[in-house]
C-alpha cells in the first residue's frame, strides 16, 4: 500500500505538467512572491538603441538556465520623461520569477501614451524575432506593463494587440478613459496619494471601462503616490509576479494570491475584481 501510495505522489507532478506545460518554477507561497528574488538566476543584456528601431533600446533580464524550456517575456515602458532606469527594479525580480523581461527606453522621453503603446509592442517583436535570447521565449506567451504614461501605454497596446496574455498598468495616464475594446487580461494598479494621475480620473474609470466578462483587476496602493512604482515595491511586485504568472503562463498555482480578493491592508488601500478568473 506503502508502495501505490508513494507511486501515486510521484505521478502527480508529470500529471500536472501534462495538464499545463507552462508552469515554471517550483510551487508558489506567500513568502517566495514577496521575496527580492525568485528561483531563478539571471542574467542580463542590454540592447542599444542604434540597433533596433520603433522603441529605444533597453535592457534584458533572463531567467540563466535553459533546462526548463523557453519562457513567457513582458515588456516594460517607463513614463513620462522618464528612462529606463525609473523601473529597472522590475527586471531581475519578475526575471528570477520565471520571464524574459525588457525594460526600455522610448523615442524620445516626452512620448504619449499612444506611441509608448507602440513601442511596447517594437519591443516584444524584436525580443521574440530578432534578439539574442529569442530562442529563450515562447511567443504566444507575452505581456505588457509600464508606468504613468507607460501604463497608459500599456493599455494601448493591449488595445492593439488582443493575444497578449497579461497587462499591467501601474499608476497608468491617459486621456482616453475608456476600453471596453480590451481582451487581455488586465492588472490596474492605482495610488492612493496620485496627484497626477489621481485615481478618479484614471486607474479607476480605466478598471471600470474594462468589460465586465475580462479577467481583471484594480489594486489601489496605501499611502503611496504617482512614483511609488519607480522603487522597489513589495505590493507591486506580488500582485504583479502572481498576475503574470496566471495569465501568461496559465498557472493556477498562482490563483490563490489574486482569489478570494485580496482585503485592504497597510499597503493595499481597496482591491477589486472578478473571481474566480476564467481566463
Amino acid at each position: 500500500m506503502v508502495a501505490v501510495q508513494a507511486a501515486g505522489a510521484q505521478a502527480a507532478p508529470a500529471r500536472a505538467a501534462a495538464e499545463n506545460p507552462y508552469e515554471r518554477g517550483p510551487a508558489p507561497t506567500e513568502a517566495s512572491i514577496e521575496a527580492a528574488r525568485g528561483p531563478y538566476a539571471v542574467s542580463q543584456t542590454t540592447v542599444s538603441s542604434l540597433s533596433v528601431s520603433g522603441f529605444g533600446g533597453g535592457t534584458v533580464y533572463y531567467p540563466t538556465s535553459t533546462s526548463d524550456g523557453t519562457f513567457g517575456a513582458v515588456v516594460i515602458s517607463p513614463g513620462y520623461t522618464a528612462y529606463q532606469s525609473s523601473i529597472a527594479w522590475l527586471g531581475p525580480r519578475l526575471a528570477s520569477q520565471g520571464f524574459v523581461v525588457f525594460t526600455i527606453d522610448t523615442l524620445t522621453t516626452l512620448d504619449q501614451p499612444d506611441s509608448r503603446g507602440r513601442q511596447l509592442l517594437a519591443a516584444l517583436d524584436y525580443l521574440t524575432q530578432s534578439s539574442a535570447v529569442r530562442t529563450r521565449i515562447d511567443s504566444s506567451r507575452l505581456g505588457v506593463m509600464g508606468h504613468s504614461m507607460g501604463g497608459g501605454g500599456t493599455l494601448e497596446a493591449a488595445k492593439s494587440r488582443p493575444s497578449l496574455q497579461a497587462a499591467i498598468p501601474l499608476t497608468g495616464w491617459n486621456l482616453d478613459k475608456t476600453w471596453p475594446e480590451i481582451k487581455t487580461p488586465t492588472l490596474i494598479v492605482g495610488a492612493d496619494g496620485d496627484t497626477i494621475a489621481p485615481v478618479a480620473t484614471h486607474s479607476e474609470p480605466f478598471y471600470e471601462s474594462l468589460p465586465s466578462s475580462l479577467d481583471k483587476a484594480y489594486l489601489e496602493l496605501n499611502g503611496a503616490t504617482h512614483f511609488t512604482p519607480n522603487s522597489s515595491n513589495t505590493t507591486i511586485a506580488k500582485y504583479s509576479i502572481s498576475w503574470l504568472k496566471r495569465f501568461i503562463d496559465n498557472d493556477t498555482r498562482y490563483e490563490q494570491f489574486l482569489c478570494p480578493l485580496p482585503r485592504p491592508s497597510l499597503t493595499i488601500d481597496e482591491y477589486r475584481g472578478n473571481c474566480p478568473h476564467t481566463s
